[in-house]
């Protein structure tokens, strides 16, 4: 059987109604505050799971009103399981993501994850615990990046990609996005010298 037919993907109100649903179901709020990769801020924390945990920000990236559509759209384009996934509350709201890969397929309710097979999508609704939101641009600029164990956060979406979507009309191959710096650059420096 073809991947493609194995599944029809709703609509993202239809999907955010059906998350808000499970949300409410659980006692969690399901007044929701979407962060998109450059909003998480992994730090060391001795006795926390895999010796980190995570945080978040929207001081200094704020996600646009529209990023989540552009998201879930392109999460849509491929074949790979998109995940509604609560990183926890802060101040009242659910703290959301949008993901999405072929990593997920084989999670399951065992691991926390709620699947609907029938639209290619899992929700994972998390436990109830306070998120911290990071305002000092000092921890933020110091965040964890790299060196640290796999997670599912890995595999979200990126602000820069929105971007290239509102710019350019589609994500740009890498050989394109490094033209797209040079140029960038080069713009920087010829308007500084006029």
């Amino acid at each position: 059987m073809n991947q493609a037919a194995k599944f029809d993907r709703p609509s993202l109100s239809l999907a955010i109604r059906t998350w808000e649903t499970i949300l409410a179901e659980r006692g969690f709020a399901n007044d929701l505050l979407w962060i998109f990769e450059e909003n998480l801020c992994f730090e060391k924390k001795a006795g926390a799971h895999g010796g980190f945990h995570a945080a978040f920000q929207t001081r200094f990236l704020k996600p646009t009103e529209d990023a989540v559509e552009i998201a879930y759209d392109l999460f849509c384009q491929s074949r790979a399981r998109v995940v509604f996934f609560r990183l926890g509350e802060s101040r009242g709201r659910s703290i959301c993501l949008l993901l999405g890969d072929h990593w997920f397929d084989r999670k399951n309710e065992s691991s926390g994850y709620l699947r609907r097979d029938d639209w290619g999508i899992s929700f994972f609704p998390g436990e109830d615990k306070q998120v911290e939101e990071v305002t000092d641009l000092r921890r933020w600029l110091g965040r964890l990046k790299r060196e640290r164990p796999l997670h599912d956060l890995d595999f979200c979406m990126a602000l820069s990609t929105i971007d290239e979507v509102k710019t350019h009309g589609r994500v740009l191959a890498p050989g394109e996005r490094f033209a797209d710096s040079v140029v960038s650059r080069l713009r920087r420096v010829f308007s500084h010298a006029s």
